[in-house]
């Protein structure tokens, strides 16, 4: 594998372990006070209200988590076609839901940046050696 696939590859796993951050703070642990914290959850009634919505979105972020991981681990192990596609498509929804959360206010901005960054590196890196070889 090539420099410019590697640093994709470890930019992909990097964004997966994000968004499985992402889905235990969502689908797990969205009454506890960090995640309220995190997410500007005023009340623990806001929590319980928004519970079965977070919970439902944090299955989201797993899947695309094990998709760029899977990936990944297929791209590393013999079946680079079928692994690229798979990390292509995860990272390049996980941009695309990042894109979103920026669209919807700037108090989304910092967690739109911090969800989207690694995604966009990973697809970058793919571009570049898709195109230079490498």
């Amino acid at each position: 594998m090539s420099v410019l696939l590697v640093i994709s590859a470890v930019c992909a796993v990097l964004a997966g372990l994000v968004h499985v951050f992402i889905f235990f703070l969502e689908s797990v642990a969205w009454t506890s006070p960090r995640a309220q914290r995190i997410f500007g959850i005023s009340s623990r009634a806001e929590a319980d209200a928004t519970r079965a919505m977070a919970f439902n979105q944090g299955f989201y972020n797993l899947f695309l988590a094990i998709g760029a991981i899977l990936g990944v681990v297929l791209a590393a192990t013999g079946s680079p076609a079928t692994g690229w596609t798979l990390v292509v498509f995860s990272t390049a929804c996980m941009l695309g839901a990042a894109v979103v959360l920026a669209g919807t206010g700037r108090k989304y901005l910092n967690s739109a940046f911090k969800q989207g960054s690694l995604p966009l590196i990973a697809l970058l890196f793919a571009f570049l050696a898709s195109t230079f070889g490498g």
